[in-house]
Formats: structure tokens, C-alpha cells, sequence
């Protein structure tokens, strides 16, 4: 026990830390795909997975971890993974954009986790079981990539880092936009810690290494898998309400716990914390994508961690098909939430004009 605890407290804090410190933020990033044509941040995604992915195999190669990639339950995967991606724009972040901005202090992601951790509590052994199980239960047997087309999955990996390069180089080749920033008030570690801005590039590649760790952390526990973030909030939620320490306590739990206090260690040193409380439509708001998120997460078994990072980097069908429908769940909020009532109000305002002007 007191090796899960202090392992999986590190991981999470490490993760926390840099989440918060570098801004790592996917439903900024899916976001701003579509509304800003900026792919900085999927491009900083790419990084993560692609350097994951080399680790791990590596790891699984020298006999040190375990791998299996299972069925790929296809229904449950693609409309769990769009429900999600809505889920996300009205949360205001994604899972784990959601811990760690509640360790920022803000009350709106604190309600939103409270909606994703209630409904994923209830996907799992709640009164929503049966509709979970009766979408899961359309699955296909082969989930590896490697394996449908019956290779190696290092030609895969090989794809993917060139493509990340390609990506990356393309990207530091653009012209630099200087971001106004306020004169250095720290000096050394301290400066560079808590106050330099962190390319999102730098981030990413931090998330990739703390992914790497997590798969022996998490191993020598007994819990085979990476990060996670969905099935940990729900046994967190478990826990505290049946007390059941053997089933619902593990190393994943005290994961989302770090995170949590990774990212209040890193807003407290960079002077970042402060309680904010949003609005009553705002609190909705939160509250309902941290319902669809539960729910979402729950269908497609991950979130844009346990799918988007982990089960991309692992070369599955469920890990790449359920981050292309995460994205358009994502852009179809955004349309909905930010374009079409720009658009109207343009039209509204045309409108207007003529009136006055005929």
C-alpha cells in the first residue's frame, strides 16, 4: 500500500505540474484546430505519443511490462469518443485539464468533476451499467494495428515519429509570434519553474517521459496499464462511498490525486491559484460536459488520456479511431457553442444596417 500510494502520488504530481505549468490543455488545443487553423497543440500530442510509444514497446521488448490490446468495442468506442469531445467544450477542459485546473482553484472545474465523477461511477457499477454494456457488447477481436496486418509494430512507431518530426519541423520553421510577457522577476531554477513561459513542444515532450514511468509504477502495483483518468475518478468516487479499500483503492486513484496536487504545488509557486467562481450558466454549463464526459469516457473506455495518449501510443484501433471522433465531438460543440452565434448575430446586425439605412 504504501508504495502504491507514494508512486502514484509522485506520477500524478509530476503530470500535474507540468500540465498546469506548460498550459497542456487538449480541448484548447482540438479547439483551436477548428476555430484558430492552430495545431500546436495536437501537434504537441503527436510528440507525447510518439515518444511514449517508443518507451513502452521498448519496455515490452525487454520483458519488463505487459501488454495486451484486447477487443475494440467499435460502437461504444465512436459514440462514447464524440460524446466526449462535447463534453469537453462545455466542461472547459478535458479529464485531466479538469483535475488540474481544479487545483488552480477553479470552482468550475471542481463542478465539472463532480458531474464526471458521478456519471462515471455510474457507467461502471451504477444504475447505468446496462446501457454501457449494451453498446460494449459490439466488439471486435483484433484492437492491435500491428497485429491486423500481421507485422511488427515498430514499422508503425517508425510512421510515427517521422511524421511527428516532419510536423515538429514544420512548425519552428512558422514565424514566431511574440507573446508579451512581463519582465523576469525570478532568477535561476526558481525563474525557470515557476515564471518562463514552456513551449508547448518542451511540455509534451515531459508528458511523453512521466507516461513511460507510469507503466512500471503502475505494474509493480498489479494494476497493468498506463495513465488513466476516467476508471480512477470513478473508483475514487467508489471508495469514498462504499469504503471498499481492496476493490476500489489503487494506484490510479492516487494518480488523479497527484495531479491534483501537482497542479496546486505549481499554481501556488508561479502565483497562478486563486478561487474563481463563474456564473450560474457557466456552473450549468460545467456541470453538464462533466455529465457527458462521464458518460463519454465511460463508452469509449478512456479519455483524451487513456485514449489519446495511452492506447494511441500502444498502436490500437480503439486508441486512434476514438481520438478522430474526440475532435469532432469537439469541433461540433465548438460550432454550436462559438461559431453559429457569431454568425447569427452577424446576420442580425446586416439586418439592422438595412433597416436604418433603406
Amino acid at each position: 500500500m504504501g508504495q502504491m500510494i507514494f508512486t502514484g502520488l509522485l506520477c500524478g504530481a509530476l503530470l500535474g505540474f507540468v500540465l498546469q505549468r506548460g498550459r497542456f490543455c487538449l480541448t484548447g488545443g482540438f479547439r483551436d484546430m477548428y476555430l484558430a487553423k492552430d495545431n500546436r497543440m495536437f501537434n504537441a500530442l503527436l510528440i507525447a505519443i510518439a515518444i511514449q510509444s517508443v518507451g513502452v514497446f521498448t519496455l515490452i521488448q525487454t520483458g519488463a511490462i505487459e501488454f495486451n490490446a484486447g477487443q475494440i468495442p467499435w460502437i461504444s468506442t465512436i459514440v462514447g469518443a464524440y460524446v466526449f469531445g462535447i463534453g469537453i467544450v462545455l466542461a472547459g477542459g478535458c479529464a485531466t485539464g479538469t483535475w488540474y485546473r481544479a487545483g488552480e482553484g477553479l470552482i468550475g472545474s471542481w463542478i465539472a468533476l463532480a458531474g464526471y465523477m458521478l456519471t462515471s461511477a455510474m457507467m461502471k457499477t451504477g444504475a447505468l451499467v446496462p446501457f454501457n454494456d449494451s453498446l460494449k457488447k459490439y466488439a471486435v477481436t483484433n484492437n492491435s494495428i500491428p497485429d491486423t496486418f500481421g507485422i511488427s509494430v515498430w514499422p508503425f512507431i517508425l510512421l510515427l515519429v517521422l511524421i511527428v518530426l516532419f510536423v515538429v519541423v514544420r512548425q519552428l520553421r512558422k514565424p514566431k509570434v511574440k507573446i508579451p510577457s512581463l519582465p523576469a522577476k525570478r532568477k535561476g531554477l526558481n525563474h525557470l519553474l515557476f515564471e518562463k513561459r514552456w513551449h508547448p513542444f518542451l511540455t509534451a515532450i515531459l508528458v511523453g517521459l512521466i507516461a513511460i514511468l507510469a507503466w512500471p509504477l503502475s505494474e509493480a502495483t498489479g494494476r497493468n496499464s498506463g495513465l488513466g483518468i476516467t476508471t480512477p475518478t470513478a473508483n475514487l468516487l467508489q471508495y469514498l462511498v462504499t469504503g471498499d479499500k481492496t476493490k476500489y483503492l489503487n494506484w490510479g486513484v492516487f494518480l488523479v490525486l497527484g495531479i491534483l496536487l501537482g497542479s496546486f504545488i505549481a499554481a501556488k509557486g508561479s502565483r497562478e491559484f486563486r478561487f474563481r467562481v463563474p456564473d450560474a450558466g457557466t456552473a450549468v454549463s460545467s456541470f453538464i460536459g462533466g455529465v457527458l464526459m462521464g458518460v463519454g469516457a465511460s463508452l469509449a473506455s478512456g479519455c483524451t488520456i487513456g485514449n489519446g495518449l495511452v492506447m494511441t501510443a500502444m498502436m490500437t484501433w480503439q486508441g486512434w479511431v476514438a481520438l478522430l471522433f474526440m475532435i469532432l465531438g469537439t469541433w461540433t460543440a465548438s460550432y454550436f457553442i462559438f461559431v453559429r452565434p457569431r454568425v447569427k448575430a452577424g446576420k442580425q446586425q446586416a439586418v439592422a444596417y438595412q433597416t436604418t439605412t433603406a
